[in-house]
């Protein structure tokens, strides 16, 4: 190329860049994606990969349900040039926030809402239908998970066109990883003898994980007040807990319950409190299929199965 027509070539791109300086900056500056609870914000990670720069507001080991954003929040919110939640209700405080501090342009993205018709939405002792909150908690079912990573794919590639075939790749090396822990579940589940294939939780994270994987929730101790239960449902839970024979009923971390060792002692169950539904492990776990490896060993140990089914599932993520 003669010289005149490079230096034609370069004021151009140069008056271009002076022109539309907004769009110089979004060709060059990674999308900032802000997230909420660890477990969607870690699935955007992956598909995302070096490519964004990811915030996730709500603190690993925080209850998603009474979380409330600060006022750095709101920055963060402000600043986002895509807002990616969970959806049916579970971060409302967020949303609204969100919707009063955001750009005008900056999408925010309901994974559970697009991942599921409202006829398939559940409700429960948690979650009862009257209160109008759907049961939230898809990502224990790793197909949905599936549909969640596809979905992050596919806003990150409209947002960021030029990255598609990367957020493809992505997204494509993440499904199958997540295919082979549904895989291994499945492989879990099978080892526990049939009739121990039932869960009591304290709170119930695994209305979606259930049906998928052959078992049946029994009971959901925590009520949909996020308070403790009353005398009258604890001696309910009680019974049932004896005459369903189950062996051992879960709590979690980050919701303490003194009122499950009473359950477990009155029922003869096991109390077994380590349970996450969306608080993420330390490392070398650290990613949501760490999380859900060690739901599935703890489950499946406690029920009678065999927890060595999930051994050889990799839990890292695709950029540590």
């Amino acid at each position: 190329m003669n010289k005149p027509l490079l230096r034609q070539l370069i004021f151009i791109t140069a008056l271009c860049l002076f022109l539309n300086p907004a769009q110089a900056g979004k060709t060059n500056k990674k999308p900032h994606v802000v997230t909420t609870v660890p477990p969607i914000t870690n699935i955007v990670e992956n598909v995302g990969g070096s490519l964004i720069t990811v915030t996730g507001i709500v603190p690993n080991g925080m209850d998603s349900h009474t979380f409330e954003p600060v006022p750095t929040d709101a920055k963060t919110l402000a600043d986002a040039d895509i807002i990616i939640v969970n959806g049916l209700n579970l971060e409302v405080p967020t949303i609204k926030l969100a919707e009063k501090v955001k750009k005008t342009d900056t999408p925010i993205v309901q994974l559970a809402n697009e991942t599921l018709p409202e006829e398939e939405w559940q409700y429960d002792f948690s979650f009862p239908k009257e209160h109008g909150n759907p049961n939230p908690h898809l990502w224990p079912n790793i197909a949905l998970t599936i549909r969640y990573a596809e979905l992050i794919r596919d806003r990150l590639a409209e947002y960021d066109p030029h990255q598609a075939d990367l957020y493809a790749a992505n997204a494509s090396t993440y499904i199958t990883k997540l295919t082979r822990l549904d895989k291994a579940i499945f492989a879990c589940v099978e080892t526990i003898p049939e009739n121990n294939r039932k869960l009591v939780t304290y709170h119930d994270s695994f209305a979606y994980f259930a049906p998928r994987y052959g078992m049946e929730v029994i009971a959901a101790i925590q009520p949909a007040s996020f308070t403790e239960p009353g005398p009258r449902d604890i001696v309910h839970i009680i019974e049932q807990i004896k005459r369903e024979k189950i062996l051992a009923i879960f709590g979690s971390e980050v919701f303490p319950s003194k009122i499950m060792e009473q359950i477990a002692r009155e029922s003869g169950a096991a109390f077994i409190d380590e349970l996450s539904d969306d608080e993420l492990p330390e490392k070398p776990n650290h990613s949501f299929i760490g999380m859900m490896v060690n739901n599935i060993k703890i489950i499946t140990e406690a029920l009678g199965g065999n927890p060595a089914c999930a051994s050889h599932i990799d839990t890292s993520n695709l950029i540590d």
